[in-house]
């Protein structure tokens, strides 16, 4: 889930895989709308125990149908 979640099918755009690399949600991949051509620098994520956490780009040059995104902080 990103923070765009609840948008219907229709209004969302292209996506990119967010691997995750660290954190709680290690190993957990996600799609992320893509925002300006570009994987978001950050995503909210729902872990299962319902906190939200947020990571962020690993590399700022990433290419490719994925981007790997390491922990931040929960929300």
């Amino acid at each position: 889930m990103t923070s765009e979640a609840g948008a219907s099918d229709q209004e969302t755009g292209p996506t990119i895989t967010a691997a995750l690399a660290d954190g709680p949600l290690r190993g957990k991949r996600i799609e992320a709308q893509i925002v300006q051509g570009r994987p978001p620098s950050t995503v909210d994520v729902q872990a299962d125990d319902e906190s939200t956490c947020r990571y962020c780009l690993a590399e700022w040059t990433q290419s490719g149908p994925s981007a790997k995104y390491t922990f931040l902080y929960r929300l």
